[in-house]
């Protein structure tokens, strides 16, 4: 067989096969052409190995196929494109779900510490059974400042980093049971009223308030949106509408976890702060515009890159293939 002759006869439609592989995102005739060039390039493959064996024009065909073979079974995206899809897409699209759902939960919780608060300064008695008057005078003099800077910075971002989103994995992951949620989200309260208490109590409250803000804008709102995204799950399974149960916890959990992946990067960013920025030696409004900063992050994220995203259909689930096969259902 004359290769040189074979290669001058099917020169054109090689060029084609090469050029529709090539394509990121092939119209559905072209897909249709690509495989049918395919089949005749394999066929075309075959003979040259058959008849010469190895050959160049043979290696160079064998490209050819190989890169139109990955178009039509679905190569797997470049991983910056799926990080980029994921942060500026994904993300802010489930966030925006969820996002007045956090208020209420941001609400919530508040409503519940201050009224803790409320109940330890009004009766000296709850207040002494929080500690002796010693204990008590220590932790607001000393005690909850040096919280801050009793560790290594790097180690105690570390390690408030890891418990906070952990937690935060926690909500999401368990959100379903409709009761861990609300029991993290009251600890978290019963925490902060008290702490608050105290500190008001030795007339430490603008220390209180200042040392919260740097770390606590950021690192509050990511427990509020990791709390919302399971009570969105719960809420799937108790009233999933048009759907199967299943299906509807199915979706909303393959969405909102999202959520638990990226509050990893925004209580990373938190514990930072609270690591290096919080104890830091520099002014107030520094320290608090930082995390102000960190906290108009998330919140463009959720509410800008989000409301962007909802416009455009996303929800934060997996596209449908990858997601399965759904039953069809009436409605």
């Amino acid at each position: 067989m004359d290769l040189d002759a074979l290669a001058t006869a099917r020169h054109d439609d090689w060029q084609r096969l090469d050029a529709l592989a090539r394509r990121s995102r092939p119209t559905g005739d072209e897909a249709d052409e690509l495989i049918e060039r395919y089949r005749a390039a394999s066929a075309d493959l075959s003979l040259v190995q058959t008849t010469a064996g190895s050959t160049a024009l043979g290696e160079r065909l064998s490209l050819t196929l190989a890169r139109a073979r990955h178009r039509f079974t679905g190569v797997a995206d470049d991983p910056l494109r799926q990080f980029s899809h994921f942060a500026l897409v994904a993300l802010p699209a489930a966030l925006y779900r969820i996002r007045w759902l956090t208020l209420a939960v941001a609400a919530a919780t508040f409503v519940v510490a201050a009224l803790y608060a409320v109940w330890v300064l009004a009766d000296p008695r709850v207040l002494a059974n929080l500690g002796s008057e010693e204990e008590l005078a220590e932790l607001a003099e000393r005690g909850f400042v040096e919280y801050y800077s009793e560790n290594p910075a790097a180690s105690f971002a570390g390690a408030v980093w890891t418990n906070n989103a952990w937690i935060a994995a926690q909500c999401v992951a368990f959100g379903i049971t409709g009761i861990w949620v609300p029991w993290v989200l009251l600890q978290n309260a019963q925490s902060l009223g008290i702490v608050a208490s105290i500190m008001i109590a030795y007339d430490e409250a603008d220390t209180f308030f200042l040392y919260i803000a740097p770390h606590g804008l950021l690192e509050l709102t990511c427990v509020f949106v990791a709390a919302a995204a399971g009570l969105r799950i719960f809420w799937a399974w108790v009233a999933p509408g048009a759907r199967t149960r299943g299906e509807a916890v199915a979706a909303d959990a393959r969405a909102l976890f999202t959520v638990a992946l990226g509050l990893v990067f925004f209580l990373f960013l938190a514990g930072l702060i609270e690591g290096f920025v919080t104890p830091a030696p520099w002014p107030w409004p520094v320290k608090i515009g930082i995390g102000a900063c960190a906290l108009g992050l998330l919140l463009f994220t959720m509410l800008v890159l989000g409301r962007r995203a909802a416009l455009a259909g996303e929800t934060g689930d997996l596209p449908e293939f990858e997601a399965g096969a759904r039953r069809a259902t009436a409605g």
